[in-house]
């Protein structure tokens, strides 16, 4: 894993709680949950992407 990947988790964070933010202050807090929850949803595909690549990194070292 790089740290590379972190930064990518960090930048989502950082956006979708600056949208959040902007959303909330606006008054639309409807849409400020829901923009929440597609960085949730973004992040947990792209943890699930890099776990699906360890298995298969440890299938192909111990030749599973």
């Amino acid at each position: 894993m790089d740290i590379d990947f972190i930064f990518r988790i960090a930048g989502i964070g950082v956006i979708v709680t600056v949208i959040s933010q902007l959303l909330t202050r606006a008054g639309r807090d409807d849409m400020a949950m829901l923009a929440t929850l597609s960085g949730l949803v973004l992040v947990l595909l792209m943890v699930v992407n890099a776990i699906s690549d360890f298995f298969t990194t440890i299938r192909a070292l111990f030749g599973l």
